[in-house]
């Protein structure tokens, strides 16, 4: 209101007291509109529509028949581009492997990538856009879009506008993963700062943290809530459930056959409400997870998605959006790997 009766003021020359104060208002609306369009710098939709026309397609049929084949790669392009992005930028730095050689030590070996997999099948994905287009599109685009259509096909909301022209890091930041990753016990205060530097407020945490309702987590990240005692935030009944998929406390993280819990039992494998649903029922499996059901800041949002999964849906797309664009390296930063594993020689 005070806006609006300033620019009249303003365009109508009324009172000379209140121009300063309509320019500086309008000033600081442009500056802010202006950092938002910062944050995706140089990135567009369909910016690969003249130098490989099929690109998206390309890893939209992909994402689709390795879905077909192995279910769980949906699932794992949404966590690869989340710990991607949280860590300073969405430019498929996660993606690299270990080359001694080089100096890289790839963050998937840090503790806080324990359980992530299917990496081989980007490489498949990478291969198909290669053979059409070679040298062109980026790893960092393809874990976005492969990230996007893996949400589409686990039931969530289709059509994501997301946009592309990122290119590739050079770089490993190994050292900085934990500083940058929120852990399963975080408090809402740790997750919420974690999460603002890439413009995600409480509501997108709320709406990003429902990727929780599909996949599964390791008995690692569960028994400091079972043992010696069930935490009292969780539903007796599930917690008994819990206990029957992690038997005792001693669950390590080196074993090949690691013993888990599914994220939700409803629906599993579909990127739904049942998440925050499952939170004021008192199910909530990590510890961060729960908390977002008591947390004042958190709380109503929790609700507002567990009553309304259209609503879920739409802010869970803003915020994965947001997320995806987190400083992008563009223009002459970077470069267009050849091969996601490596640096280009």
């Amino acid at each position: 209101m005070r806006l609006n009766q300033a620019v009249r003021q303003l365009k109508m020359g009324l009172s000379s007291s209140l121009v300063p104060v309509a320019v500086c208002v309008l000033f600081l609306l442009c500056c802010f509109t202006a950092g938002n369009n910062a944050s995706a710098s140089g990135l567009k939709l369909n910016y690969y529509s003249k130098s490989c026309p099929r690109a998206e397609e390309i890893i939209r049929e992909q994402v689709h028949s390795h879905y077909e084949e192995h279910g769980n790669t949906a699932v794992s392009w949404l966590r690869a581009l989340f710990h991607d992005c949280a860590v300073k930028s969405c430019d498929a730095s996660l993606l690299l492997e270990t080359d001694a050689a080089r100096g890289v030590v790839s963050e998937q070996s840090s503790p806080r990538s324990f359980g992530m997999r299917n990496f081989k099948y980007i490489d498949a994905i990478k291969s198909a856009v290669e053979r059409a287009c070679p040298g062109t599109v980026s790893c960092a685009d393809l874990l976005a879009l492969a990230a996007r259509d893996g949400v589409a096909v686990l039931g969530g909301p289709a059509g994501i506008p997301m946009r592309t022209g990122r290119r590739d890091a050079t770089e490993s930041y190994y050292g900085d993963v934990a500083r940058y990753l929120p852990a399963h016990n975080d408090s809402v205060s740790a997750v919420l700062s974690r999460f603002a530097p890439m413009g995600v407020d409480a509501e997108g945490v709320v709406a990003l943290l429902g990727a929780h309702s599909v996949g599964r987590v390791h008995c690692f990240n569960l028994v400091g809530r079972l043992y010696p005692a069930v935490d009292g935030a969780i539903e007796p009944s599930y917690g008994a459930y819990l206990r029957e998929r992690c038997p005792t406390a001693d669950a390590r993280e080196d074993t090949r056959d690691v013993a888990y819990a599914r994220n939700d039992r409803s629906t599993p494998m579909v990127i739904d409400n049942m998440y925050h649903r499952n939170l004021l029922k008192g199910r909530g499996l990590l510890l961060v997870d729960q908390r977002l059901a008591t947390d004042p800041r958190t709380a109503p949002f929790v609700r507002k998605m567990a009553a309304d999964n259209a609503y879920f849906h739409d802010r869970f797309a803003a915020a994965l959006v947001r997320m995806s664009e987190n400083a992008p390296l563009t223009g002459d930063k970077g470069e267009v790997r050849k091969d996601c594993k490596f640096v280009n020689s």
